[in-house]
């Protein structure tokens, strides 16, 4: 089980040029005093970028790749307790060997912005082969 399933993130959409996902906010996502745990907004970012560059490498047919992160920024904005998070990310530059996506989170009733994310991803060629010692 991945830790996006854990926490009970759904996929909304996935596109090359969006994707959304929600996150109810829980105690599981919740710091001791009740408000959103700021790993939750890179987790959430990470996903949604992730799952976007790997949708444009399979858009281009590169099925023996993956995308990966290289770089994440997050800036918190607000804190939150309650709701549901929606976490939007499209692209802002899509080469071919590095996608940057930008990643807007927010909470969906009040449509406060709670983080605002950039993520850089590389292309790597997927191994199926254990690495040797």
């Amino acid at each position: 089980m991945s830790v996006a399933t854990a926490l009970g993130i759904k996929i909304i959409k996935v596109s090359p040029k969006l994707v959304e996902l929600k996150l109810p906010i829980t105690s599981a996502v919740q710091q001791p005093y009740g408000v959103v745990h700021g790993g939750i907004n890179a987790l959430l970012a990470e996903e949604a970028a992730s799952l976007g560059a790997n949708a444009v490498l399979q858009a281009n047919q590169r099925t023996k790749e993956a995308a990966v992160g290289v770089d994440l920024n997050v800036n918190q904005l607000q804190a939150v307790s309650w709701g549901t998070l929606i976490a939007q990310a499209i692209p802002l530059h899509l080469g071919y060997r590095l996608q940057t996506w930008q990643v807007k989170i927010y909470e969906q009733d009040s449509q406060i912005t709670t983080a605002f994310a950039t993520l850089r991803l590389t292309s790597q060629t997927i191994s199926q082969e254990k690495p040797s010692k």
